[in-house]
């Protein structure tokens, strides 16, 4: 009798320990599986970010190579060049810099009706030489009213730049 007293519970004890591997395999597959989940969503945001920026640089490399928009002005006070992108008007332009040697403006544009938000800047030289033009294209996966004022909001941003 005294033998059988001794096993009492074991039974229990084991079935409480495997449960609790068992628990615990079970959160870590849950928690991993949601790591997964939110990489996976950053890298879809991340893809409309670049794409934003890359529609925004093609665009403003249409407007200065073809439409010649960024013509530099040796006028200082003469008003920032203004383009249109994907048949939209931009939200903002604004002049950073204008020299007697460079001129500088960011442009910012409402892209994929109104989803998307991307920012342009341009650097126009006053002598047009090779490899004297550069710009840079920032995309972002959030309208521009969030850009603006993000007040906690997270977004994601790509950037693309051309020289020549």
């Amino acid at each position: 009798m005294a033998i059988e007293r001794e096993q009492r519970g074991f039974a229990l004890l084991i079935a409480v320990i495997f449960m609790s591997v068992m628990l615990t395999f079970g959160l870590a597959l849950g928690s991993l599986g949601y790591k997964q989940q939110v990489l996976a969503s950053s890298a879809i945001e991340s893809q409309y970010a670049f794409y934003v920026a890359d529609a925004a640089l093609e665009c403003a490399l249409y407007a200065d190579q073809k439409l010649n928009t960024f013509a530099f002005n040796k006028n200082l006070s003469a008003p920032a060049p203004v383009m249109m992108c994907d048949a939209t008007a931009p939200v903002s332009v604004v002049t950073l810099s204008h020299t007697a040697a460079l001129w500088v403006t960011t442009t910012r544009f409402l892209l994929d009706s109104g989803k998307r938000c991307a920012d342009i800047t341009v650097y126009k030289p006053v002598v047009a030489t090779v490899g004297s033009t550069y710009i840079f294209s920032q995309g972002y996966d959030v309208p521009c009213a969030i850009v603006a004022a993000p007040s906690g909001a997270r977004f994601v941003s790509r950037g693309l730049n051309a020289r020549y």
